[in-house]
């Protein structure tokens, strides 16, 4: 069945309605959200089967590539606009009047017009090969770390070919946000569904691997303090899936947190963006925390100064640039000694020595750094944990 994978389209079924109730004449209806392949053709069985006289509704879909972030930038200078319709004299009439919008401020070279099916499935391609990118150096990222190797000096190496490129070559604790994870999974269903049962299992094994390195960074951070986080605090520095937005989805600092308090560990957060009640709302879901957990082991913190306070360990997993320009010489007097730096991020780059000399610990993703270092466990050690098998979230705050 598709519950958690499959994409919820009530929404947008419920707009379509509204929309042919309350149109006359000739309309565009142009579909934005990332949906399934053939979602166009749903609206537009409501548009049929709720006509009216005098009524021509057409649909396009046109979807939008924005990041969290850089939103205006993006809708200013995109790298293409994607277009898609009918393939009947109406519906390249369609095409024609939304791409004469867009040439106002695009260029007529970026705007690519396609049939509708091909441009509903490009958006979830598209993400689903960015998720694939990061996953695969992730991947790559626990070689190094056993090897010895630096994984952003691989990735410089490999990205310098032109037929790779050096985008979302940036190795972490995993991805997060709204899109990604629910739209390979989407792809995944639709696979399954088309009976494609080779190509699902290739784009399952994407989330497989970003699930695996947020279990991975969990067991390291365990298994480096002693193999025991118990009654332990640890400061959590952001949690935000991504640095300059305050959006919680999916993001690795919730997985993060979850596998440290079943270990019994006591988290103080801090993020600059995120209020303390999301944070909250985030980490009370049952299956995330049972009963009081969060009451007991978890304390939001106002400042980063006042979440490492007596610390055993930091652990930074997101890529805040603040963070960069900590006073860790006054972070580590006030910290437990041996006090350990996990760098989930990699924004600590080039400041390892300096770190080392005031005496931190310093473990980062996809190299090694601490010479006294406790090899970490297998991640089988860590049972696996999904937000997907939860129950639909409480309203954000």
């Amino acid at each position: 069945m598709g519950k958690g994978r499959a994409a919820d389209l009530k929404y947008i079924e419920a707009c379509a309605r509204r929309i042919v109730q309350n149109s006359y004449g000739y309309k565009i209806v142009t579909e934005k959200s990332t949906v399934p392949v053939r979602a166009a053709e749903s609206i537009r069985r409501i548009f049929d089967a709720n006509t009216k006289p005098n009524l021509n509704l057409q649909v396009l879909s046109n979807p939008e590539f924005l990041a969290e972030g850089t939103a205006i930038k993006d809708l200013k200078n995109p790298d293409r606009v994607l277009i898609g319709g009918d393939e009947t004299p109406e519906g390249q009439r369609a095409v024609r009047a939304l791409c004469a919008v867009y040439e106002h401020w695009v260029p007529r070279e970026k705007i690519l017009t396609t049939n509708t099916w091909s441009s509903e499935l490009s958006k979830l391609a598209a993400n689903a090969f960015l998720a694939q990118r990061i996953s695969s150096i992730n991947s790559i990222s626990a070689l190094c770390e056993a090897t010895g190797a630096d994984i952003e000096e691989v990735a410089t190496a490999i990205g310098m070919d032109q037929r790779i490129g050096n985008k979302f070559l940036k190795a972490s604790v995993g991805f997060g946000g709204s899109c990604f994870q629910k739209d390979v999974l989407n792809l995944v269903y639709l696979c399954e569904a088309l009976n494609l049962p080779e190509v699902a299992r290739y784009w399952q094994q994407v989330i497989d691997m970003n699930d695996y390195q947020r279990r991975r960074f969990a067991s390291r951070i365990i298994d480096s303090l002693f193999n025991t986080v118990t009654d332990k605090k640890i400061a959590i520095l952001g949690f935000a899936f991504k640095k300059d937005t305050g959006d919680t989805r999916e993001s690795s600092s919730i997985y993060i947190s979850k596998y440290l308090m079943d270990e019994g560990a006591h988290l103080h957060i801090y993020d600059p963006k995120v209020p303390r009640e999301q944070i909250v709302v985030d980490l009370s879901h049952p299956g995330v925390s049972e009963d009081d957990q969060v009451a007991r082991l978890v304390t939001i913190s106002k400042d980063p100064y006042e979440a490492c306070d007596g610390a055993h360990a930091v652990v930074i997993c997101t890529e805040w640039d603040m963070f960069k320009e900590l006073d860790y010489e006054r972070i580590h007097k006030k910290m437990l000694k041996p006090a350990f730096i996990f760098d989930g991020r990699r924004v600590l780059d080039g400041l390892h020595n300096e770190l080392q000399t005031i005496g931190f610990q310093i473990e980062t993703i996809g190299k090694k750094v601490s010479s006294k270092r406790i090899p970490y466990a297998p991640s089988g050690e860590i049972p696996k944990f999904s937000l997907q098998d939860l129950p639909n979230k409480k309203p954000r705050v």
